[in-house]
């Protein structure tokens, strides 16, 4: 058994880019943080799964948002040999300015941390940056969000790690050949029928 792991913040449209990939309709909690539970599909023996969002959401109490974390933490540790991928999914136009806020308070982000966690743990960690469409200067704000994360700019020599998309319009294809490129270098091409809308 083999796995692909989905894992980001509340509403940074993981389930929307779960369905443009996977052309699968996931279950959505009635509003953030309602949910620990993953969502996942089987194909052959690859499960892919849609981690539960993590990070601090207003009205759901801190408690909670805890819980979520260790979950995930957890879950990716304990499966750890069998996950080749793991694709953490961050929201473009918002990263920089919860990560900046994050770091004034003392704290180090929680996207940092999940990145940092997912590199020393997963064999494979792909960094979808959502939400593009609503970002004025795609360049500046990638750049800064690959130094936060521990890569030198410019992004663009990071094509391999960081993927502009956006989920919402249908603008996945670079991060779907990226997942077919994966599974072809760990021999599993018969899996690549597992995504959905696939070039030939």
């Amino acid at each position: 058994m083999i796995e692909i792991v989905f894992a980001g913040r509340s509403n940074v449209g993981k389930s929307t880019l779960f369905s443009q990939l996977f052309g699968v309709k996931v279950r959505r909690g009635k509003r953030p943080g309602t949910t620990i539970k993953p969502n996942q599909i089987k194909y052959k023996d690859l499960i892919v799964t849609d981690l539960p969002g993590f990070g601090y959401i207003s009205g759901v109490n801190r408690e909670f948002n805890e819980r979520v974390k260790d979950f995930i933490v957890r879950y990716i540790e304990e499966n750890a040999e069998r996950i080749v991928l793991a694709i953490q999914v961050v929201d473009g136009k918002s990263f920089l300015e919860i990560a900046e806020r994050w770091e004034r308070r003392g704290y180090i982000p929680v996207e940092v941390e999940m990145f940092e966690f997912l590199n020393e743990v997963c064999s494979k960690v792909f960094l979808a940056v959502n939400k593009m469409d609503k970002v004025d200067n795609p360049n500046e704000v990638l750049d800064a969000i690959a130094l936060k994360l521990g890569m030198t700019p410019p992004w663009r020599d990071w094509t391999h790690v960081i993927f502009p998309i956006s989920a919402k319009e249908g603008k996945v294809d670079n991060l779907r050949e990226a997942i077919k490129g994966r599974l072809m270098e760990i021999g599993r091409s018969d899996l690549i029928p597992v995504l959905k809308g696939k070039k030939s």
